[in-house]
């Protein structure tokens, strides 16, 4: 039932439907919390909504479920990249950095 949902708010989400998409998401977490890709998703889609720190807030919770996954600490560092990018708020340089660096980049 969660892999349905998921896909919805991938639908949802490719369509521009942010919103829509992050109640599938949170939809699919309330059923299973520890549903990575939801996370991962929350945080690309919290970020095209401007919602930088509820952003940032699922890319760590995704690194918190996977410490082990590289992939999710770059995802993060992307993540961290657009906040500021849209916020010019220099807190973000160091922690993308730091994440990216858990990634296993430069």
């Amino acid at each position: 039932m969660t892999a349905a949902i998921f896909i919805e708010g991938e639908r949802l989400r490719k369509e521009g439907k942010y919103a829509e998409a992050v109640v599938k998401y949170r939809e699919v977490l309330a059923a299973d919390e520890s549903h990575v890709l939801s996370h991962l998703a929350l945080a690309v889609v919290h970020g095209l909504l401007g919602e930088h720190d509820e952003a940032v807030a699922s890319g760590r919770r995704a690194c918190e479920l996977e410490p082990d996954d590289t992939f999710n600490f770059t995802a993060l560092s992307v993540t961290y990249k657009r906040a500021f990018d849209a916020t010019q708020d220099s807190k973000y340089i160091q922690l993308a950095e730091d994440a990216l660096g858990r990634g296993g980049g430069e």
